[in-house]
């Protein structure tokens, strides 16, 4: 929890009484490797946030292959819809790659927190603006270079993420094969 605490405070001031508040309403979970934090089709009922591990965003394309779209790790939000009052049913899978420990909240828990604390809103929306920010960035480099060119960038970008997520999965968020790269990986050596 205190991590999360840490973190938002980057974004905005709290009191001792809006912090102990916050901390009344999260919970503290952990997933196991492989395991899913939510699944495609299924209503997402609690808002996370990272504080331990990596989670992978995926989903099945129209062969049945599993497409990486991007890894959520530490210090990350992990919000359910544009909004605390939708209902929200993802078309995608997160799951734990490594063993992963969150904070969360229930909607109807962040709601009252959203409800109670003034600024609240200002807060959770300036780090959703960072971190979609961060997003783009990174997809929007992935189109324009070629295969070594992004795995290179992956690697700058996020260097304790090539030890910690499988090569599969890298390979599939690069957009390439495992084989491609592999011989990548040979070649920069």
């Amino acid at each position: 929890m205190e991590k999360f605490i840490d973190y938002i405070l980057q974004f905005g001031n709290l009191n001792k009484q809006q912090i102990d508040l916050i901390r009344s309403k999260g919970a503290e979970i952990e997933i196991c490797k492989d395991e899913y934090y939510w699944e495609a089709g299924k209503t997402v009922k609690q808002i996370g946030f990272l504080t331990d591990g990596v989670i992978r965003v995926f989903y099945y394309n129209n062969k049945g292959e599993e497409i990486t779209r991007y890894f959520i790790d530490e210090n990350h939000l992990i919000l359910s819809g544009n909004t605390v009052d939708e209902v929200y049913t993802p078309s995608e899978y997160l799951s734990a790659t490594t063993y992963c420990t969150l904070v969360v909240f229930t909607k109807k828990d962040w709601k009252e927190i959203l409800d109670t604390i003034i600024g609240w809103d200002a807060i959770v929306q300036k780090i959703v603006t960072k971190h979609h920010s961060e997003k783009i960035t990174r997809r929007s480099e992935l189109i324009s270079q070629d295969g070594t060119e992004r795995y290179l960038d992956f690697i700058q970008k996020f260097p304790t993420l090539v030890n910690r997520v499988p090569l599969s999965y890298i390979a599939s968020y690069l957009g390439i094969t495992q084989s491609s790269l592999s011989r990548i990986r040979k070649n920069i050596r």
